[in-house]
């Protein structure tokens, strides 16, 4: 018989939202939340001009890998590196890759994206940034972005896709589900402000103020209906973030005490024929400065 894993072994300190990244609802939520985003973003580098000058692309805190694989998928040309905190993600990641058919194309780093960066200076062509939210506190990100800046070649790009820290929807229980959320997500240093704009309102100044300069945004809303597959995907995800993040939201004081109950009411308002939800997520990017001629 298997030896059961312990999630926490040869794992490093987190300041992810959810405490035990090995945990099983959190993986098949990610790999979900990968799908949804990258389809109605309509592909991983949609917004960008020419994706095929990026011939050295990192992506940091790259989790279950979903988006490099779909990038490798794309781009066959692309030489692609994933970095993680999690050793566990990182093995999760490895084994999606191999089942993918893609192992060949991605090298993957145990890595702190707040930390030291392993890589030579001016690297890669993009560094990709997904999701943050979910583990870059508001002070961290001067630092971060600095250092993503090293690794990133001159004329290259660096590139940041957040959500919003609440998803709008007919669902009054689904509401008082991402009040909480944002609440705790405020207090625990993840939102410059407690609204849902708290951080991306911000990332296109935190890409200027880091020295990017050609400093875009593109804004995307992602709409979800009852009935659909988009809105079964919704549904599912919903159901499976508002378990495994429950206890970070009770730690930072603001689960209500019938939390269950709301839940539950959450879970069938999303049943109704008439529910909808939209998704609204931010990608900004900047270019790295070239040298000045002398």
């Amino acid at each position: 018989m298997p030896t059961p894993l312990n999630p926490h072994k040869n794992e490093n300190p987190s300041t992810y939202f959810v405490q035990d990244r090995r945990d099983e609802k959190e993986l098949t939520r990610l790999n979900l939340q990968e799908r949804m985003l990258t389809a109605g973003m309509g592909g991983v580098l949609s917004e960008q001009a020419d994706p095929t000058v990026f011939r050295r692309v990192l992506d940091v805190g790259c989790g279950t890998a979903g988006w490099l694989i779909e990038a490798a998928q794309t781009y066959p040309e692309m030489s692609l590196v994933g970095i993680d905190i999690s050793q566990g993600m990182i093995e999760y990641a490895r084994a999606q890759t191999e089942a993918h058919h893609v192992y060949d194309r991605i090298e993957f780093h145990v890595m702190d994206a707040l930390g030291l960066l392993e890589f030579p200076a001016g690297f890669f062509d993009l560094v990709n940034l997904r999701l943050c939210i979910s583990f870059v506190r508001i002070w961290d990100w001067p630092k971060m972005l600095s250092k993503l800046l090293q690794v990133t070649r001159p004329g290259g790009v660096v590139r940041i896709t957040d959500t919003e820290a609440m998803s709008l929807s007919n669902s009054p229980a689904l509401t008082r589900l991402f009040d909480m959320m944002m609440c705790a997500l405020f207090r625990a240093g993840h939102l410059f402000t407690e609204e849902a704009t708290g951080l991306t309102s911000q990332l296109a100044r935190l890409l200027n103020q880091c020295g990017c300069q050609q400093v875009q945004t593109k804004a995307y809303a992602l709409e979800y209906r009852a009935g659909t597959v988009e809105g079964e995907a919704f549904y599912e995800d919903m159901k499976l973030l508002f378990q495994t993040t429950r206890p970070f939201i009770q730690k930072w004081g603001c689960a209500a005490k019938d939390y269950d109950a709301i839940y539950q009411q959450a879970l069938d308002e999303m049943r109704q024929p008439d529910f909808h939800a939209t998704w609204n997520i931010l990608t900004a990017w900047g270019n790295k400065p070239k040298p000045k001629l002398q």
